[in-house]
C-alpha cells in the first residue's frame, strides 16, 4: 500500500505527509484500532479510513487526496 502512495505524482506528494505504521509495534496496533480498521492493507486520509482490503488505483487515490484537501480547506 505504501508503494501506491509513494508512486503518486510529485505534485500530489508535495501536498501531503504520509506515514506507515506496522502492526508489530504498539503505536501501529493502537492506530489500527483507532481507525477501526478490520483488515490490511488500509489507507486513512485526515484520520478517516478511506481504503481497506484493497490497493486503490492511482486515479482513485489522487481523487481521495483531492477530496480530503477540499474538505480541509472549507
Amino acid at each position: 500500500m505504501i508503494a501506491a502512495v509513494k508512486a503518486l505524482p510529485h505534485e500530489i506528494l508535495d501536498k501531503i505527509d504520509y506515514r506507515e505504521w506496522s502492526l508489530r509495534t504498539l503505536e501501529g496496533a493502537a492506530r489500527f484500532r483507532e481507525l477501526k480498521a478490520k483488515s490490511l492493507p488500509c489507507v486513512a486520509i485526515e484520520g478517516k479510513l478511506v481504503f481497506e482490503s484493497n490497493i486503490p488505483q492511482e486515479e482513485e487515490l489522487i481523487a481521495a487526496v483531492e477530496e480530503a484537501s477540499k474538505e480541509t480547506a472549507s
